[in-house]
This record gives C-alpha cells, structure tokens and sequence, in this order.
C-alpha cells in the first residue's frame, strides 16, 4: 500500500506513525509545503509543547472542543490521553504534568518532541518531501493521483493533514472534492481595549476569573492576565474560543464584563463585606483589601468607583457599597478588536464533520481520502486540547479501515 500525507505538521507524522503501525509494509509518503517541519510543535508552550492535558475522562476531556466535541469523545474511545502517554513514554519522552493539567515533556523543550518525531520517521522508513507542495489532487478509479512541481504520483490512500486556514480559499480544493467547508474564523485569540486605563495594569494576573460577552450565554472560568492591549489568560482565551462565531459575526465589536472573584455572586460578596467590615471600621479601603486581589488592581477598581483614598470601611455608605460589590463581580468592558495568541493560531472551522465517518475520518464523497487535525472543523481551548485532537485523530486515520 502506498500512502501520502500532506501536511508536515503534528496530526501528518502522528498520522504516518499509525499507518506503519497497522500496516507495517506500507510505503509512507509525506508532502510538505515548506521548508520547516512541525513548525507548530516548536512554538507551542512557549517552546515547550504542551502535549495534552491530564484529563483522563474522555467526556469531561471532549468538552473542551468547541466545536467538534461529539466526534472527539467518540475518537477519544480509540485513542485518548492515557494512550498518549503511553505512546510517549515508549518513544522515550517522559512528560510531567503541572497544576493546571497541562503536560509537557520533562525536558521543558519542544525540540524533545521534534527530535522523537523526526527519530520515529526516519527509523520507520517514512519519506519526507520539503518544499513540494501538493498542486493538485484527483481520483482515479480506486487511486490517488497527486501532481507536484515534480510531476505526478499514485497512491492507493491520501491523508490529509494540512492544519486551518484564516481564508476559506484555503480549503477551495477540498470543497471541489465534494466535501462541505464550515467558514475559518480565529479561535483562542485576546481581548483589545484600546485606550481603556486598565492597559496601565498590564502583567497584573488574577488567578480565577469569570469573563461574559455581555447579552450572550458564553462565560468562562478561569485566570486572567491583564495585557498593555487588552484582556488575555486562559478565561478570555476559552471564552473567545467558545464565542469564536458569534464574536467573528459582530467584526469583534462587543462589551464583556469581569467578575474578578470568580463565580461569587454579588449577594455572597454582600454577605462577605457585612461580616469583615466591622473589623475594618477605622481602616482605610485602599490600604485593607479583604478580598487578596492584585494590590494595582484593587487600587484601580476603587478608583472607578470613585472612592477617596482617605475613605475608611466605616464610612462607606450603601451606595459606594453597591458601586464596589458591582465592579468587582460585573465590571464592564468594551472590546474593539482582538489579537492572535502568542503563534499558535488556531481556527474555527475547516472540513465539515458531516462530510467524514467519525469512526475512520475518512470522506463520505471521496473513498480513500482522510482527515485529521485542524483541517476538521474541531478546535480545542488552550491547554493542550488542540495537540490531543492531533494525535487522537491521526491515530484514527492511520488505521486506513
């Protein structure tokens, strides 16, 4: 059997890993259309690479996918975070896991990860074609015919692994194929305020947040880092994620607000502030936070609610109470803009799942061919979740059933 993989990405070489593993004499073919090789995986962390996430329930694990969470539980049946481990650790790679669940090789180095690939590749036989993109590719009879700058070439099964694409051009040739293309918008990108005074407080992190797009249903828990931009931190990134079409339809152009406690709510915080402010009677508001914020942040929130800074706890009035309780569960923002996390740019978006078999990825239009990766409208939040539809999928694929 002889295959091609497009794509030199995660999702590619995992992909070709399964096709040696369950067809072992299987002649391996991968296409790059650049002169770099897992170009995601170097960045991904901050050059880390953040594998997975230590999350070893397949349906919590599947909730994180905005889009495509029904076929991810159902592909993390054959191959999910345990198996990820396990596949590593073979290869060599311990990974360690940090408190927030993310995992990365022991090394702290996305190079560990390049070098196991490019290891496994070379030592399986696999052939890895730079700078030779696909131009086109057609069916013929129960072939592939791919044709490249340096001519024509079959194969009995095609793989496609070519990541997302921020213009729906990107995926024309998968659409003339006979496949339903779902628009590409950015997914998992920050929050612009521009000219908003908060910007003053960049590098200030709130540990648990919940962010809101104001007259939606999204809200989302979690950290919070204040940017020179905007707003930015696991909370907003999972909220723009989760809100990736509604907030592309209004040209992001939105109001959100902050509760910077987390989930209380503003009658708890009441009950809260009625229980220490007796103790705090003579002292002064900004110099005692009883809610162990961000000194610059608590500052900042008592200067928006224009309280004095000789103001003490017992000559705060209900109506400055009410001002307080308000900015600290439900502060208001207006969003102008947004910008792309960091380099690992992630879409919503890409080959329609009703286009596929979730059970094998391959096309419903087109026998022979499959999908794995971004190229599929599935798309993680942060924290690892796009790297373990990568592997889940591409193992998947590789069966070729």
């Amino acid at each position: 059997m002889k295959v091609a993989i497009i794509g030199g990405g995660a999702a590619g070489f995992f992909s070709a890993f399964s096709v040696k593993n369950h067809h072992t004499g299987a002649q391996i073919v991968m296409f790059e259309k650049t002169a770099k090789l897992l170009s995601k995986v170097k960045v991904s962390g901050g050059g880390r690479c953040n594998v997975t996430h230590d999350c070893q329930n397949n349906r919590q694990m599947s909730a994180n996918y905005p889009r495509g969470a029904k076929c991810m539980r159902r592909a993390l049946e054959q191959f999910n975070v345990g198996d990820t481990i396990e596949w590593f650790a073979q290869c060599g790679v311990e990974l360690k896991t940090e408190e927030d669940g993310r995992m990365f090789p022991t090394t702290n180095s996305s190079q560990t990860i390049i070098d196991c690939f490019l290891s496994q590749a070379e030592n399986q036989g696999i052939q890895i074609r730079m700078s030779c993109p696909v131009k086109s590719l057609k069916q013929d009879g129960e072939q592939w015919v791919l044709v490249t700058d340096k001519g024509e070439e079959r194969f009995d099964r095609v793989i496609v692994a070519t990541g997302g694409s921020p213009k729906y051009s990107g995926f024309e040739w998968l659409e003339k194929l006979g496949h339903v293309i779902s628009r590409p918008v950015p997914s998992l990108f920050t929050f612009n305020i521009p000219k908003d005074p908060i910007t003053n407080l960049m590098g200030v992190a709130v540990p648990n947040a919940v962010v809101r797009v104001v007259s939606t249903k999204h809200a989302y828990q979690g950290p919070l880092l204040i940017t020179h931009w905007g707003l930015s931190g696991p909370a907003v990134l999972k909220t723009s994620a989760f809100a990736a079409l509604d907030l592309a339809a209004c040209d992001y152009q939105f109001e959100c607000s902050v509760n910077w406690l987390g989930t209380m709510k503003e009658h708890e915080l009441r009950v809260l502030l009625e229980t220490q402010i007796p103790s705090l009677l003579k002292r002064k508001v900004y110099n005692r936070n009883p809610l162990n914020l961000p000194a610059r942040l608590w500052e900042f929130l008592l200067q928006k609610v224009e309280l004095s800074e000789e103001r003490t706890w017992g000559e705060l009035g209900s109506k400055q109470l009410n001002r307080l309780v308000n900015v600290l569960t439900n502060d208001a923002y207006s969003v102008r803009g947004k910008t792309t996390f960091k380099e690992e740019f992630v879409t919503a978006g890409g080959v329609s799942l009703e286009s596929i078999n979730h059970s094998t990825l391959e096309s419903k239009s087109a026998p022979g061919l499959y999908f794995v990766g971004e190229v599929l409208n599935i798309d993680g939040v942060t924290g690892g979740f796009n790297f373990q539809a990568a592997w889940t999928t591409g193992y998947i694929a590789g069966q070729l059933n």
